[in-house]
């Protein structure tokens, strides 16, 4: 869509993910075996007509920075399509960005010399499909100044959240952001309407916005808490309800801020009929793909005293892996993952180069890439063992192997290899 520049905001330290976001940035953590959390943003945008997009990074953002390198160069810059990567410039003062507003407004000159018409402002960080087109004809048809794409949520998950009520015409009449009371929307006293952090804005009514934001001391340069509440009074401020791309009635967004949403959000794919449908050829979700060979799964050795039968069920397996007399359920396999003989892998997450060892058991578990589980070994049978050990455990009970990982067990340690 000509007229349109889109910003990214990929720089959010994702605590709340450790560890699987100590050395990356949460945009950039896999997701679904093949993916990285932000491909499903830039997709979306590709799938929109949008192609001129910048990616504002800020912490831990070289794992961000080459995988955007690797999958997301086949924009034509002859044609002014691009995904540029825009790390903190601090050419406005010293400060790192202190706010989404902030981030925005520290890029202002970059975005001035694409001098767009309107401005789509996304998060780098949730697992969605949308086409963004909808929402940006909505926008200019009304004439609005800026609208927020929204999605109903109940509410205990609307503390988490900018929560908005809207008129008839879809005019945002109240906004609070992360709300320690929720108001329900209209005729539904169990769920209220949040805002999914996706914004469009006139282009110069949006650099006005900031230049005077940046200059009101006890802002906090947000747009959920300054920005937004802000104009709704005194400017044409729109909610776009959002719909699924494939149901137009069944809405599919995740926030994946903790490792129990995260987790919950992949073993949503493998699902017979999963509400995120990967699969769907006029949807395409882009990535960076390597090349490797197909999966196997090699020995069916089911005679004798102990069967051999290398096996995966109702399980996703990418590129590389090897299911080398092991047995895999209900479980997402990354790039180049080696369950070996008499090994079990139940209801987890294999980041890319894991070596399950033979006789390992692995239950409900999330390991980072490129760790060696020790022969025998089992995760996620005893969790207070698990803890013992220095993993992580979820309040859901879902243990988590990072990067860097040691442990120390009769048998061997864990241990991170390569980058």
């Amino acid at each position: 869509m000509k007229g349109v520049l889109t910003l990214v905001l990929a720089g959010g330290r994702g605590t709340r993910l450790e560890p699987l976001t100590r050395d990356r940035a949460k945009p950039a953590v896999p997701f679904g075996g093949a993916y990285r959390i932000i491909d499903f943003t830039l997709s979306n945008c590709i799938n929109s007509g949008l192609r001129q997009m910048l990616v504002l990074t800020q912490y831990k953002a070289a794992s961000l920075d080459l995988h955007i390198n690797q999958g997301w160069r086949f924009l034509c810059r002859e044609l002014d399509e691009f995904v540029d990567v825009l790390p903190p410039q601090q050419r406005i003062d010293e400060h790192w960005y202190r706010g989404t507003a902030d981030a925005v407004y520290q890029n202002i000159f970059t975005m001035e010399k694409h001098q767009p018409e309107h401005v789509l402002i996304l998060s780098g960080d949730h697992i969605y499909k949308m086409d963004y087109s909808e929402m940006i004809r909505e926008h200019i048809e009304a004439d609005a100044d800026a609208s927020v794409a929204c999605i109903p949520v109940d509410l205990a998950t609307g503390t988490e959240f900018g929560v908005m009520q809207i008129d008839d015409s879809h005019r945002v009449v109240e906004f609070q952001e992360k709300p320690e009371n929720p108001k329900p929307m209209p005729g539904d006293e169990s769920r209220c309407l949040a805002s999914m952090g996706i914004y469009i804005f006139k282009a110069d009514f949006l650099f006005d916005q900031l230049c005077l934001d940046a200059t009101i001391n006890d802002s906090h340069h947000d747009f959920g808490k300054d920005i937004i509440p802000r104009i709704i009074e005194t400017h044409s401020v729109r909610g776009f309800p959002f719909s699924d791309k494939n149901t137009n009635e069944g809405r599919y967004w995740r926030d994946v801020g903790t490792l129990d949403s995260y987790y919950e959000a992949n073993m949503d794919l493998i699902a017979v009929h999963p509400q995120l449908n990967l699969y769907d050829q006029s949807w395409a979700i882009s990535t960076y793909q390597p090349k490797l060979p197909p999966p196997k799964t090699v020995f069916a050795q089911a005679e004798g005293p102990e069967p051999r039968v290398g096996q995966a069920l109702d399980s996703i397996l990418c590129p590389g892996v090897i299911i080398s007399g092991g047995l895999v359920q209900r479980s997402i396999i990354s790039h180049n993952v080696r369950v070996n003989s008499w090994a079990s892998v139940e209801d987890s997450i294999l980041f890319e180069g894991v070596n399950i060892g033979r006789h390992a058991k692995i239950r409900r578990a999330i390991i980072d890439k490129q760790v060696d589980v020790p022969e025998g070994m089992k995760i996620g049978y005893d969790l207070e063992h698990d803890r013992a050990l220095g993993l992580t455990v979820t309040e859901s009970g879902i243990v988590v192997i990072g990067k860097m990982q040691g442990l120390s067990e009769p048998r061997g340690t864990i241990v991170r290899h390569s980058a």
